[in-house]
């Protein structure tokens, strides 16, 4: 099993951006305020590659509050 902070980020982020698109009974707001969250946590504890991949799924985020 990986890093369940990670899963969590990578889920959050995927709401996040489903939410955009107007596929998530879930607020944009409150659905970003979830993904920053846990990539916070998944951050502090996670190894390199998975660091990496955190900064993508940040910039993907990013993206949506332009």
């Amino acid at each position: 099993m990986g890093n369940r902070l990670f899963q969590e980020a990578r889920k959050a982020v995927m709401q996040a951006k489903q939410s955009a698109n107007g596929q998530a009974d879930i607020e944009l707001d409150r659905a970003i305020a979830i993904a920053k969250n846990a990539l916070s946590s998944a951050y502090a504890h996670s190894n390199t590659a998975e660091k990496a991949q955190l900064r993508q799924f940040q910039e993907e985020l990013d993206q949506l509050t332009r």
